[in-house]
């Protein structure tokens, strides 16, 4: 039924700010946008890793139930290979702590930001994600 991650969603109150923070963090141009029903931007998309998935930016004034009170809800954990080297460039384009780098067990180590528009950033150093790489498309 889950065929894979498609699209991650993080809201932004300033989307333009929210859009060059992310290209700056990812060295990337987002590769699509769309305005809103206002005809104001609405929304950037970045394609990002191995697979090219989907990071969606859009304006907080489109969230669903309005605005949230704090960061919280699930977690999505990108891979990186150096994760000290990611949070600590993290922290210096503004993000803070959320959840410092903690050992899950044998080859898992997790650490997540918030990051200046109010979304939760997971890093992931995860070995199962190397193996599936290493076995290529449903390898």
């Amino acid at each position: 039924m889950l065929r894979g991650f498609a699209t991650i969603s993080y809201w932004a109150d300033d989307l333009e700010a929210a859009k060059d923070w992310y290209a700056e963090l990812l060295g990337v141009q987002p590769y699509f946008s769309a305005p809103g029903p206002d005809g104001r931007a609405g929304y950037y998309e970045f394609r990002v890793g191995d697979y090219r998935h989907e990071l969606g930016l859009i304006d907080s004034r489109f969230r669903p139930g309005g605005p949230a009170a704090g960061p919280g809800g699930a977690v999505m954990f990108w891979h990186v290979d150096d994760l000290a080297g990611a949070v600590e460039r993290l922290l210096s384009l503004g993000a803070v702590t959320y959840e410092k780098i903690t050992e899950r067990g044998e080859g898992f180590v997790t650490a997540s930001v918030v990051d200046p528009f109010g979304n939760v950033l997971g890093v992931m150093h995860n070995a199962h994600y190397l193996e599936v790489l290493a076995a290529g498309p449903r390898g």
